[in-house]
């Protein structure tokens, strides 16, 4: 058999440093396609582009990255993956591999991520999809020490395959490579932001607002996201795109619906 190909994408665009890491490593495991957004598009969770028309450009970012088809795309990071499956790549991907995302995405983060969004995007179209993550917002970051346990894990999803319907959500602590201990399959933890709005005034007098807030863990189990990473650990938290809370039916069914 040949080598698999490997779809990388992400949300902070096609130049940041975090993707271009991780064409380096897929590029030691398969042959490699690159469709990413061609500006940063964080936080955009799972929005796609329905009312403005999307462009795409194949160029060449690193010349060190040479026989690597990359795609610049105006669109979000679904965008990105929806485009790439129905346009440019010319047969079915084995994998989607989404990141290295700047900053973290583990429990509540999430929802809101680009990064995980695009992986998801390729999981509903049955492509095994893992999303990564370093938990370091600076642009220069090392993500050097992560390297072996991406391609350990990317490598085992390839041969040993990810279940259907689930995509996984790694998150890498920031330590250098003497100090991470590993890799923990664990839950989502449970936080959220205590968010507030922070309102001023631009020089003609118009209010404009910055979202400020602080994270808020509420979850003290040790077996969570949050707790691995705190403790030195890699987390892969396994999720699903079904959104159907199972648990909660009977209880609609309780109820006096007309």
């Amino acid at each position: 058999m040949g080598k698999p190909l490997i779809l990388v994408t992400n949300d902070d665009g096609i130049t940041a440093p975090g993707l271009r890491a991780l064409v380096s490593y897929m590029k030691e495991i398969g042959d490699v396609v690159v469709v990413a957004p061609d500006s940063p598009q964080s936080g955009m969770g799972h929005a796609i582009t329905l009312d403005s028309t999307l462009y795409s450009k194949k160029m060449q970012v690193d010349l060190s990255h040479t026989g690597t088809e990359e795609y610049s795309c105006s669109g979000t990071p679904a965008d990105c993956v929806k485009l790439g499956l129905q346009e440019l790549l010319e047969r079915k991907p084995d994998i989607c591999v989404s990141g290295i995302n700047h900053g973290s995405n583990s429990s509540i983060n999430v929802i809101y991520s680009g990064t995980m969004s695009a992986a998801i995007e390729a999981g509903i179209e049955g492509i095994p999809a893992i999303g990564f993550s370093l938990c370091d917002y600076n642009w220069d970051t090392d993500f050097s020490p992560a390297e072996v346990y991406v391609k350990n894990i990317v490598g085992e999803a390839l041969t040993c395959g990810i279940p259907k319907g689930v995509v996984l959500n790694v998150n890498i602590p920031k330590l250098p490579k003497q100090e991470l201990k590993g890799i923990k399959v664990c839950r989502q933890a449970k936080a959220n932001w205590k968010e507030k709005f922070d309102k001023r005034t631009n020089p003609m007098g118009k209010d404009y607002y910055w979202l400020t807030g602080e994270f808020e863990l509420l979850d003290k189990g040790e077996d969570t996201d949050e707790w691995a990473l705190a403790n030195g650990y890699i987390s892969v938290v396994p999720t699903q795109f079904d959104l159907t809370a199972h648990h909660a039916i009977q209880d609609i069914n309780n109820w006096n619906l007309k």
